[in-house]
């Protein structure tokens, strides 16, 4: 079993930086209040952003291994969260846009399928409380 520690520090307002054992960093933050200014995503964005970028990583690796031959991977995140407290997630779709030439869509759809559902690690974290949905397109 792996151990993962990162540190997470209050910098003003609600701002805060959170640090890993690389010394890579990320801001997060939360308006005040509605319409005020923020300067980093929302934790719950970052949630979206996590698993979108781990399902694009397993896309990649995986059309890689397929020979496929691609220039770009896009993955467009909608989700909708319900309105009490806490505000989770209920439904995400990710919505990977590949551009490239002669792709196969049998190996795009198998790559994000062995994705959901064997490979990324946040999809599986989430699965359970969220109805996470996949959609793809060609280019």
């Amino acid at each position: 079993m792996s151990k993962s520690e990162l540190n997470t520090q209050w910098v003003d307002n609600y701002t805060f930086i959170s640090t890993n054992e690389d010394n890579q960093s990320v801001v997060m933050d939360s308006p005040a209040s509605k319409g005020d200014e923020k300067i980093g995503p929302l934790p719950m964005e970052m949630v979206l952003m996590g698993l979108s970028a781990c399902a694009g990583i397993d896309v990649k690796l995986i059309l890689s291994k397929a020979k496929q031959n691609f220039n770009d991977i896009q993955v467009k995140v909608s989700a909708d969260r319900r309105e009490e407290i806490p505000r989770i997630y209920t439904d995400i779709n990710l919505h990977f846009i590949v551009t490239g030439t002669e792709l196969s869509e049998k190996q795009v759809a198998r790559a994000i399928k062995l994705s959901a559902e064997k490979y990324c690690s946040v999809s599986h974290m989430l699965q359970d409380t969220v109805n996470i949905t996949h959609s793809y397109e060609l280019n």
